[in-house]
């Protein structure tokens, strides 16, 4: 279609105009890889394979014409973050310690993703092993926020999300092992998830076990309801997985929120949080007040008990990827990867094992919590995204990720399922997310909840900034 602007179309209208002639696959692959390269200078993705991108959009374009396409995210582009598998790309998870040599397998979300028809128009930037909540690595140096250039975009799934802000691409698959996908998604102010635990299988295992999720990033709350909709179909090779549906799952994320039971929390614990955040969570908790939920405020005092199980679970981690690495290669590795790995040295086998009773005793407290409610509503962090290629904000919210992003971890120990929806800016022009989180296997009721906010019209300024 001559002259179409491509950048802003959905994936649902993409697919229109596939299915009316009026766009092609290949197009629109062509399109995104070159405004990859114009976006260039945020350093979101990793080395491009235009080669493989094409051939993917043109076997798509080829079924389009024959009317037999695999899905309704046929030809669809999508983006993978490097430290998930894909087929034919290098897995580098932000090291330079780790191989070029491309995969010869899919992970199950990648796979659910190819077997649908989805064209991988590249792997999106991560710090090294995801190891923290900004984006910077030896491997591809610091990743930028389009808001602010000298800005982070949060992490670790900071390249997926500058993708899905600026329209590289529609599917954005992520990792979350303590806030991955939701930090970046309330520092760029876009949409990401965190499933409940299992219902997206994940291969190879992460050494942080089931508190690493795979899910989805992405510009609106349809377009991550549509990738968790396939990525949650079975595969065999994750232990943990819940037996789901052998067909796309369908959530119905626009029934809204009329009678659901909402606690808003506003902090829980101690923690610092910026008075502007603070002030604009809550005018989004009014928002679902004026939708029909029934919206109370609570103290829900998880903080220093949630820093007390997830330090020696991710330290203990740390410790053992840089082990695995050989010792000619140590000298590679990001220094705050190679500090928190030698901190996990002092925690034993006996500290881990108790950190993993104490999460059982947690994730009692918070199904208690939950008797009483539907979901839990708090900002998705403390403040607005902070200076690039620092590891925290330089005063006043602490000096590593679990001091400055107390929102998000709990719900990794708990396996509940939590999303970053934005919810409005700052004076400064910078995004806050909404967190929204449910009970184990409420995943649609989240993506309620998450809809109920997008469309809410009280943010024209936030909008007309975002399409922008």
């Amino acid at each position: 279609m001559a002259g179409t602007d491509i950048a802003p179309l959905n994936s649902r209208e993409l697919v229109r105009l596939y299915r009316t002639g009026g766009l092609s696959p290949v197009e629109v692959a062509r399109d995104v890889l070159a405004r990859i390269e114009e976006a260039a200078a945020f350093n979101a993705f990793m080395p491009l394979r235009a080669e493989l991108t094409i051939e993917m959009a043109r076997a798509s374009e080829a079924r389009w014409k024959a009317g037999s396409p695999l899905s309704e995210i046929d030809g669809v582009p999508a983006t993978v973050k490097d430290n998930i598998v894909a087929k034919d790309w290098p897995t580098r998870r932000g090291s330079r310690t780790t191989s070029d040599k491309p995969a010869d397998y899919d992970a199950p979300a990648v796979a659910r993703l190819r077997e649908a028809g989805a064209v991988i128009v590249g792997k999106t930037a991560l710090p090294e092993h995801g190891w923290i909540g900004v984006c910077h690595s030896p491997l591809t140096g610091i990743t930028r926020n389009p808001w602010d250039a000298q800005r982070t975009p949060g992490g670790s799934t900071g390249g997926g999300a500058v993708a899905a802000l600026l329209g590289l691409g529609r599917l954005h698959l992520g990792t979350d092992g303590a806030g991955s996908l939701r930090i970046p998604a309330a520092f760029t102010g876009v949409v990401g998830m965190k499933p409940t635990v299992g219902t997206v299988p994940v291969y190879p295992a992460s050494p942080l076990g089931d508190l690493s999720h795979h899910g989805p990033v992405a510009a609106s709350v349809e377009e991550a309801a549509q990738v968790l909709s396939f990525i949650t179909k079975p595969d065999q090779r994750d232990l943990r997985a819940v037996q789901g549906p052998d067909h796309p799952r369908a959530f119905d994320h626009e029934a809204g929120v009329r009678g659901v039971r909402v606690a808003y929390v506003a902090r829980f614990g101690g923690h610092a949080v910026d008075p502007e955040t603070a002030a604009i969570t809550g005018r989004a908790a009014d928002i679902l007040t004026g939708q029909g939920a029934i919206i109370t405020e609570e103290t829900l005092n998880i903080g220093e008990q949630a820093r007390n199980i997830i330090r020696p679970l991710w330290w203990s981690a740390a410790r053992a990827i840089v082990s695995a690495v050989p010792e000619e290669l140590q000298d590679q590795i990001d220094p705050g990867l190679r500090r928190i790995a030698e901190a996990g040295w002092k925690f034993t086998a006996a500290d881990y094992i108790g950190a993993m009773v104490a999460r059982s005793d947690l994730y009692g407290a918070i199904l208690g919590f939950m008797q009483r409610y539907d979901l839990i509503i708090s900002p998705a962090m403390p403040i607005p995204a902070f200076e690039a290629g620092l590891e925290a904000p330089r005063e006043g919210y602490g000096d590593d990720w679990i001091e400055w992003s107390p929102y998000t971890y709990p719900f990794n120990l708990t396996g509940q399922p939590a999303a970053s929806v934005p919810c409005g800016l700052t004076s400064g022009g910078l995004p806050v997310g909404l967190q929204i989180v449910g009970s184990r296997y409420g995943d649609e009721l989240v993506l309620r909840a998450a809809h109920a906010i997008e469309r809410d019209r009280l943010m024209p300024a936030f909008i007309a900034r975002k399409t922008s």
